[in-house]
């Protein structure tokens, strides 16, 4: 096998169920390599991408979790998920795992388990951090907890177990100093990347449509520099 130098644009967006020409427009123009989408319709589908979807739901015809990958590659997607409110592939030695972690009002139904935001929280990353393999994946989605700055969404223990999950997997975090919609706030929305990727751009993109919100959520967008080995 020779080692090939790639560079993957890797995108997150939670969709909020929501799905239509525009959302396609929208993704269309980013142009990513890999999505990885929360909150997701089983009708959603783009021309030049293969999808894989949470085998759960978290409302009727919505998954929590989703990916989209260029056409061209081949994918094999996992069952079971690493988590009800995730999604995995892995492609080309990569594992690429799009998530929902638990937010202050969540509840206790399943998938989540514990009393406290703190609980649930540990018990998912604790979870994910066993089924995925350490320094060959890329995780994100909507985390629901900021990585630095005030938490609003989460909780400041919950974000702790985020960090003890990323240390696990090798991961760094490359969006935790990106802005959220909301003024003052780091985003919620997370993608994390082995510590060897070389990453060249890290942005927000307001996801719009005639000057409205597609989504309650923005983009986030990754440029980076890989390492693949041909077989």
């Amino acid at each position: 096998m020779n080692p090939a130098r790639v560079t993957l644009r890797l995108g997150t967006w939670n969709l909020a169920g929501r799905w239509s020409e525009r959302h396609k427009a929208a993704l269309a123009a980013v142009d990513c390599d890999v999505w990885l989408l929360t909150e997701v319709r089983s009708d959603t589908a783009m021309d030049g991408y293969q999808p894989h979807f949470s085998a759960g739901f978290m409302a009727t015809d919505r998954h929590w979790a989703g990916l989209l990958f260029r056409r061209g590659t081949e994918i094999d997607g996992w069952r079971p998920d690493p988590h009800p409110a995730s999604a995995a592939a892995t492609v080309e030695g990569i594992t690429y795992c799009s998530s929902i972690l638990p937010w202050r009002a969540c509840g206790t139904k399943n998938p989540w388990i514990g009393g406290t935001c703190e609980a649930k929280t540990d018990a998912a990353t604790r979870t994910i951090a066993t089924a995925l393999p350490a320094g060959t994946t890329v995780w994100g989605g909507d985390w629901n907890h900021g990585l630095s700055g005030p938490e609003r969404a989460g909780s400041r223990a919950g974000r702790d177990h985020i960090n003890r999950t990323l240390d696990s997997l090798e991961l760094r975090a490359v969006t935790t100093e990106l802005a959220h919609r909301i003024d003052g706030l780091r985003t919620i929305d997370h993608i994390a990347v082995p510590k060897d990727f070389n990453v060249q751009q890290v942005r927000r993109i307001e996801m719009t449509a005639n000057g409205r919100p597609l989504s309650d959520h923005d983009a986030y967008v990754v440029d980076a520099m890989v390492n693949r080995r041909d077989e």
